[in-house]
């Protein structure tokens, strides 16, 4: 199987505190990252999936707080029925 190829990257400059650069270049090094370019991808690659767990947690209350009184509870029931029928570990 041919590698994957990395996606283009564009070219920006951004003004930066210092204390925000020491901590970029902090984390560069904790993490053996490759630069500091990569450390700021990976902070907004899990902003971005944080967003997206946040969205679909609403979505999913939301979807449950739509339903009457007894179809909650009849999923509720349905739910715990699921989770007996797998092996515990002990």
């Amino acid at each position: 199987m041919p590698p994957k190829l990395a996606a283009p990257k564009a070219k920006k400059t951004f003004s930066l505190s210092r204390e925000s650069v020491k901590y970029l270049e902090s984390l560069r090094d904790r993490k053996r990252a490759e630069s500091v370019s990569s450390v700021l991808e990976e902070l907004i690659r899990q902003q971005r999936e944080a967003l997206e767990m946040e969205r679909i947690s609403a979505s999913v209350s939301s979807y449950y707080d739509s339903l009457p009184d007894g179809r909650a509870a009849e999923d509720r029931a349905w739910g715990e029925f699921a989770e007996s029928q797998f092996p515990t570990d002990k």
